[in-house]
């Protein structure tokens, strides 16, 4: 169709997509609310200004990523002029998460445009109020063959894997992910799977415990730790525990009040099946600080746990909620067993004020991105790819990597007529060394 070639008529679709988004942002923040009680100081900042801001910067930059690049010849083929061009997959599958509903449904489906894709959008049913959103606002921006969203539950996304497409981009738990991965290799389908993991947390004797506090307790409560590059753990040097744990409690009563289930600021869980899966993971006996429920509500409170067993529920998998087990280690040479213990996570970070021990880490573990003395803010800079590695993900995107993500670059060689060297073809006679010295060079 014309509007996979024509760059202008896909700057054009998503100028009136920003338009949409901008007109309906009040209705997306309500949307998001009614699903589970997101506050509307969250819902901007990491949704609609998040998408909108994605939005600015596709439609400033999409001549530029989608003009072929010429890069640099080989001699092999003098004289020639080679360039990568930048072609759409053709009809791509979407398939987007609950805990940002917006966002994540929202921001491949920019870049899935701007490489000029067909778009089969697939939101998640837990937030039935933002995925209507969704689909009012792409009814309002695109042509139906362009791009369609598809709602429904599990059987709905059953039937989109059983088609066959040409890129499929999910985002979720890892065991669905497995499904999807399984799903595409059927037809050798190519996929970017954004995934989750434990995400360590370390903490030395250096690090400066009441910023820490404060940088972690908004991390891993910010949409009441249901973020997959939230901290998973805590692991910190034993003598700082004491001190780090009244830190935390301070922090988090500074941030959500005496009691946060009256807080406009503290998220809900977003069904009761997760609701219960959390609560499972809870040993009364181990909450530090916590612990309250209320099934009804789907509310759990920010909890943090004393955690001695990395053999315990809590410390099975990826917990994706307001729950933070606290670890310590005596030396650092007991750090790497315990991180090593899960798969490859999503995120790591790292606090203190030694370098050489940041620098340490961040070269030693592998995991897909993370910060020295912050959580989470990796995923605000467009130029720095974001993704996985091994179980916590496939491929990365954000700013021009997305755009890149959903195209195919293909590697052309333009050749001169005016010369054409002898020496490649047959027969081959008396060439051998020649050729091995010219290669040499090469």
């Amino acid at each position: 169709m014309s509007y996979k070639l024509n760059i202008s008529s896909r700057k054009e679709t998503l100028i009136k997509l920003l338009d949409v988004i901008i007109k309906h942002e009040n209705k997306i923040i309500q949307a998001l609310h009614e699903d589970f009680k997101k506050p509307p100081f969250e819902s901007v900042l990491t949704e609609t200004s998040y998408v909108i801001s994605e939005l600015k910067d596709t439609i400033k930059n999409i001549k530029s990523w989608a003009k072929p690049k010429r890069v640099w010849p080989s001699l092999l083929n003098f004289p020639s002029t080679d360039y990568i061009y930048k072609e759409p997959y053709g009809k791509v599958l979407i398939i987007a998460p609950w805990n940002y509903p917006f966002q994540l449904a929202l921001c491949p489906l920019i870049s899935a445009v701007a490489a000029g894709n067909q778009v089969v959008l697939k939101p998640s049913e837990l937030t039935p109020k933002t995925s209507a959103i969704i689909a009012e606002i792409i009814e309002k921006t695109f042509q139906h063959n362009h791009v369609k969203v598809i709602e429904g539950g599990v059987e709905a996304t059953q039937k989109l894997l059983a088609q066959r497409w040409d890129y499929i981009f999910f985002t979720g738990s890892v065991p669905v992910g497995k499904i999807v991965a399984k799903a595409a290799a059927e037809n050798l389908t190519p996929v970017t799977l954004e995934l989750g993991g434990k995400n360590p947390c370390i903490i030395d004797e250096t690090a400066n415990l009441k910023l820490a506090a404060k940088r972690i307790v908004w991390g891993k409560f910010l949409n009441a730790g249901q973020t997959c590059i939230a901290p998973d753990y805590i692991l910190i040097q034993e003598d700082m525990k004491s001190h780090f744990v009244d830190y935390l409690k301070k922090e988090i009563t500074a941030a959500y009040g005496e009691d946060p289930k009256s807080s406009p600021d503290f998220p809900r869980i977003v069904n009761e099946k997760n609701w219960h899966r959390l609560v499972s993971m809870i040993e009364p006996q181990k909450v530090i600080f916590g612990g309250i429920t209320d099934v009804e509500d789907c509310y759990i409170s920010p909890t943090l746990i004393e955690e001695n067993s990395l053999d315990s529920l809590l410390m099975e998998d990826e917990i994706f909620g307001p729950i933070l087990p606290i670890l310590t280690y005596k030396d650092e040479a007991e750090i790497g067993p315990v991180i090593s213990k899960y798969e490859k996570p999503l995120a790591l970070y790292v606090f203190t004020d030694d370098r050489k021990f940041a620098k340490k880490i961040i070269k030693n573990h592998s995991f897909g991105g993370g910060c020295i003395n912050e959580t989470v803010m990796h995923f605000s800079n467009k130029r720095l790819p974001f993704g996985g590695v091994g179980h916590s993900g496939i491929g990365a995107y954000h700013g021009k990597l997305s755009f890149d993500t959903f195209s195919h670059c293909k590697g052309v060689v333009k050749k001169a007529t005016w010369l054409d060297l002898p020496m490649r073809y047959a027969p081959y006679n008396n060439k051998l060394a020649s050729i091995k010295k010219l290669l040499k060079w090469l």
